[in-house]
């Protein structure tokens, strides 16, 4: 009975307390609301912004880049490519094996573990994914109707983002064009990344925020675009004065972003992985990369040792299929036979991967004998794949003199095959070509080359390129498209009157005419300067 007083006393006191803290917080939020500083923004849904795009032209806009701008509200693929393309394919495993417990402990703490698992222990200064790497699979997920939302916006553009700042910031400021991002920073000891993320109060993008209004870029009213998801950022959305809000059904009917409405083309990118690695496919990544390694060398065996014909059936068979398409077959055949017998020509071919020569030695058994002799010239082809190449390799060493006698040399020999870009371009644009070729031999060929994997990219410009060859032939299926165009006319040569540059820019268009490429003054050096920081001698 002593007791009872006691606890009714306990409950009084207890009931005291939390009444008082409930009246003080209700008393806060209203002196803030009432405050004339202080606005709250209305909510709209998506649609709405649509029917008054007009009136938005002079207005800043602030928008959650993936609730509002991509397709798909996940980033476990983006952090997949961190972990793999950064950290190698034991860290992209781990993160793999930890997706169930990412998805159950709710947003925030399981954008904390992907994020410990992608960076912890790597180095800051060489940390380049989000330049190189991802971009590309970023603008492959931009909605088309999102990305005219945030353009039509005239004033200045704010992006919001879950992930850290170091992963999206190239691909908004460069790719976009936006003007500030706002995303947490990542906690740096000794120069490596400890897996953490700054505090939303201190971090540089929160601050980043505030410095707007000082620049005077901000005197208009502010719009923001967000998702109903979204409750990581309310604090930054409440200066805006109307917040359209998008749905999750309302993104299911966007579509892709056209390559052409891209603010800055995509030419150059890096990285292994050529699909999206998404929760399924990254499972399937791992479930085939042993029996890829059994196909690579099954496929390189067989290669080495069987005939051309039957190893090409048999390459075939195991996913590496080809196309050999000649203009005019009959008279183009003939005319190639009879040339090859004479000796001295050159097949002149844009450069997609480092098996281009091999693929052209492939088909050109189809229209001339086996036994003629074909050389491809090279130059940042790794010692490792020129010792195991199929076909007779020369290497350039990027002196003019020295490489145009090798070349004379070459084609007094047989039949040469020659890629003037110097480097390989994934995306369906070409490079410069260098007019070296074009002074040594009238009998120039021009050979358009596409090449498509399923998996994994068999190029690289930051990574090990002795590694090229076994990506390349690990991957389930391959395709690659051969032209064979026309003969240049003696008139489209140097010996017709034309100069060096003149027959060279002439290859480049007939080539890019063919494979419905964009031709570009880009060089290997400004490719490897993007992608790798340096110029590209290997």
């Amino acid at each position: 009975m002593a007791g009872k007083p006691f606890n009714f006393k306990f409950f009084l006191f207890m009931q005291k307390v939390l009444f008082t803290r409930t009246w003080n917080k209700i008393y806060i939020q209203r002196k803030a609301s009432s405050s004339p500083h202080a606005s709250q923004p209305h909510f709209n849904k998506y649609p709405f912004l649509g029917k008054g795009q007009g009136t938005l032209l002079n207005k800043a806009l602030m928008f959650h880049m993936e609730g509002a701008l991509l397709k798909s509200s996940s980033v476990f693929p983006y952090f997949l490519l961190v972990a793999f393309e950064a950290g190698g394919p034991l860290r992209a495993f781990t993160l793999l094996l930890l997706y169930p417990i990412v998805c159950l402990v709710g947003k925030e703490w399981g954008l904390n573990i992907m994020v410990f698992v992608c960076f912890v222990g790597l180095k800051e200064a060489s940390f380049s994914v989000g330049r190189t790497v991802l971009p590309k699979f970023l603008l492959e997920d931009v909605g088309n109707e999102g990305f005219d939302m945030v353009m039509k916006c005239g004033g200045t553009k704010i992006a919001v983002t879950d992930m850290p700042r170091v992963m999206v910031d190239c691909f908004l400021k460069d790719y976009l064009r936006i003007e500030y991002v706002i995303g947490r920073e990542l906690k740096v000891v000794c120069g490596h990344f400890i897996g953490l993320m700054e505090d939303k109060k201190t971090s540089s993008g929160s601050m980043e925020l505030e410095k707007v209004p000082r620049e005077g870029k901000m005197d208009s009213p502010v719009i923001g675009i967000s998702c109903f998801n979204n409750s990581l950022h309310h604090q930054l959305f409440s200066c805006c004065e109307v917040v359209y809000m998008v749905s999750e059904a309302d993104k299911k009917n966007w579509q892709t972003l056209p390559r052409e409405k891209y603010p800055r083309p995509l030419i150059f990118h890096d990285g292994r992985l050529a699909l999206r690695p998404t929760p399924i496919a990254t499972l399937f990544i791992f479930m085939w990369i042993p029996f890829g390694i059994f196909l690579l060398l099954v496929r390189a065996t067989v290669f080495f040792l069987l005939p051309y014909k039957l190893s090409i059936l048999f390459l075939h068979f195991t996913g590496l299929r080809g196309t050999l398409i000649i203009p005019d077959d009959c008279r183009v055949s003939n005319e190639l036979k009879q040339l090859s017998k004479e000796g001295g020509l050159l097949y002149v071919c844009n450069h997609r991967t480092l098996l281009d020569p091999v693929y052209l030695s492939m088909g050109l058994v189809q229209v001339r004998p086996p036994s003629l002799s074909l050389a491809a010239v090279t130059y940042s082809l790794s010692r490792v794949t020129e010792l195991f190449a199929p076909i007779r390799t020369v290497r350039l060493i990027r002196n003019r003199e020295k490489d145009s006698k090798m070349i004379e040399k070459q084609l007094q020999q047989g039949d040469l095959v020659i890629c003037p870009e110097g480097t390989t371009c994934r995306e369906p644009y070409l490079l410069r070509f260098s007019p070296l070729f074009a002074e040594k031999t009238d009998h120039i060929v021009p050979v358009a080359i596409d090449f498509h994997v399923s998996m994994f990219y068999g190029t690289t410009a930051g990574g090990y390129k002795s590694l090229d060859p076994v990506f390349l032939l690990m991957n389930p299926t391959s395709h690659c498209s051969l032209t064979i165009l026309e003969k240049l006319p003696r008139s489209y040569t140097c010996k017709g009157g034309k100069s060096k540059f003149e027959v060279a820019n002439h290859v480049q268009a007939q080539i890019g005419k063919a494979l419905n490429f964009e031709c570009t003054s880009l060089t290997r050096k400004d490719k490897y300067m993007i992608l790798a920081g340096n110029e590209g001698i290997v």
